[in-house]
């Protein structure tokens, strides 16, 4: 008989993202919550052993509530891949801060598809919104872009702002075509990916002297069937 290999807590909470579509709905919501609290603490990095320890307790939570999933037995079953750099185990393209941000960020930008379009936009330079108050500007407008990154924290992607942290006007205008506020990595991809119809990066041509085409291709966008 095949040896039950040992327990990995990133690999069961990795696993669970991955079928997160057809699981979440077998867990009730005090268990959801309970979940989202956990990894709360264990995806902030300066916690330490105590976030591996939260996600430890995550996990036992999952094979305790699925066992069919992730109990006794199932181990086995769950096939991840080790990144040999030292990065979280994936399975199926998954890992744990997926399943944390299927929980508490409120958006599916996550798995082996949406996961590197994410990680791509996270990547462009940010403020963080004690920075925004602190040199006048107002990170909570509805019209701006914020994104959840590592951690859970809030980002605001800094083309939206002028070199005195006021947001261009025209960003805000652009953003409520798109819907920012319900969608604020939707828009953030638009202005952060080449656009065929304006010949590069919208956010590229800011304070350009294009701004109202920037506008007009937003408006068709948002209009057109596609």
């Amino acid at each position: 008989m095949d040896q039950e290999p040992p327990f990995d807590p990133e690999v069961t909470l990795a696993a669970a993202a991955a079928g997160w579509g057809r699981l979440s709905a077998r867990l009730g919501p005090d268990v959801r919550d309970r979940l989202a609290e956990l990894l709360a603490v264990a995806r902030a990095p300066e916690q330490g052993e105590a976030g591996r320890r939260a996600a430890a307790r995550a996990a036992s939570l999952l094979r305790e509530r699925l066992p069919d999933e992730f109990g006794e037995g199932a181990q086995a079953r769950l096939v991840a891949v080790h990144d040999a750099a030292g990065g979280p185990p994936t399975v199926q393209g998954f890992t744990t801060e997926d399943l944390a941000v299927l929980l508490m960020d409120g958006h599916h930008m996550v798995g082996p598809v949406l996961g590197p379009v994410r990680e791509r936009l996270l990547a462009e330079p940010a403020l963080d919104p004690d920075t925004v108050e602190r040199r006048g500007g107002s990170p909570y407008s509805p019209d701006l872009i914020r994104l959840r990154g590592p951690g859970g924290r809030i980002r605001l992607p800094c083309f939206q702002f002028s070199d005195d942290t006021l947001p261009w006007l025209t960003v805000l205008e652009v953003n409520a075509l798109l819907g920012a506020d319900h969608d604020p990595w939707g828009a953030a991809d638009w202005w952060l990916s080449a656009n065929a119809w304006l010949g590069t990066r919208p956010a590229r041509l800011l304070g350009s002297g294009r701004d109202r085409q920037l506008v007009e291709v937003a408006r068709f966008l948002m209009e057109s069937d596609y």
